[in-house]
């Protein structure tokens, strides 16, 4: 005898599968999932082997949150082509999820090697570093745009970019190197807004990778220029050239209440 014909309890049936019984009484009850014998004796439910696949299609279905009601739709029109065009829905759903996640692990790395960079650095010191390729949204402003105006010129990218919450991007202002060189420290003339795996399109900004200059300033912002002349003195000690802009981003905003307290490190391109 086939031992996969053999019937199997209710109790086997929902181990086998990994789930409670009452799973399967509540699927009897509302027509999804119907047991392949019942005993008019006793009531007792029983299921067959070969019934397994479809089971499995509708644990994997509730797992992918498809609710009861769409299951039942499928269940009443069991196809390949509806049970694709179900599924072309539902991995769609589950990349989205997948980037989110990704993004949401990416921006805690910053935030983990920021609080590194606080517990382990001197935030004196001037080095250099390797920066990998990245794509930057930009916004064009000057000395005279407000903080108002900024503001909604950053809402408006991270809407377009479908940024759902702000934690999800890292955040800072950009001046040219030759403004930082001639002396104009205000002359910032843009904002950008670093989004994890963001591929390259038309409009963002790439930055060189390659060898960048970190420096950190802390606390008051009126004497920023003072910490961009010892940059300058760096450079120019060990035959290094600055290029492109400056990149200045906060890295410790959340562990803060003071803007005394307030440390930004500044990355700039060298050749």
């Amino acid at each position: 005898m086939n031992k996969k014909s053999k019937l199997l309890t209710i109790g086997q049936f929902a181990a086998m599968h990994g789930i409670n019984k009452k799973t399967l009484m509540w699927y009897d009850e509302i027509g999804l999932f119907l047991p392949a014998f019942i005993n008019e004796e006793n009531g007792y439910r029983y299921y067959s082997y070969y019934q397994s696949p479809i089971l499995e299609t509708i644990l994997l279905l509730r797992e992918l949150d498809v609710s009861i009601h769409e299951i039942q739709n499928f269940m009443k029109n069991r196809s390949a082509e509806n049970l694709k065009s179900l599924l072309d829905d539902k991995i769609t759903a589950l990349d989205l999820q997948l980037t989110h996640l990704q993004a949401v692990r990416s921006t805690l790395c910053t935030h983990h090697q920021n609080m590194s960079t606080l517990l382990t650095m001197d935030l004196s010191e001037i080095s250099i570093i390797e920066q990998k390729k990245r794509c930057l949204i930009t916004v064009d402003v000057n000395p005279k745009t407000s903080f108002e105006d900024e503001v909604e010129l950053i809402t408006a990218e991270t809407e377009k970019y479908h940024l759902g919450r702000l934690h999800h991007a890292s955040y800072g202002s950009m001046i040219p190197v030759s403004s930082l060189l001639a002396g104009h420290y205000e002359d910032y003339t843009k904002l950008f807004i670093e989004i994890p795996f963001l591929t390259y399109q038309p409009g963002l900004h790439v930055p060189p990778s390659g060898k960048y200059l970190r420096a950190f300033h802390k606390g008051d912002w009126e004497k920023i220029p003072q910490r961009y002349e010892e940059i300058f003195a760096f450079a120019e000690k060990h035959n290094l050239k600055l290029h492109e802009f400056s990149y200045e981003m906060g890295i410790n905003e959340n562990v803060i209440d003071q803007i005394e307290d307030y440390i930004v490190q500044i990355q700039i391109p060298i050749n």
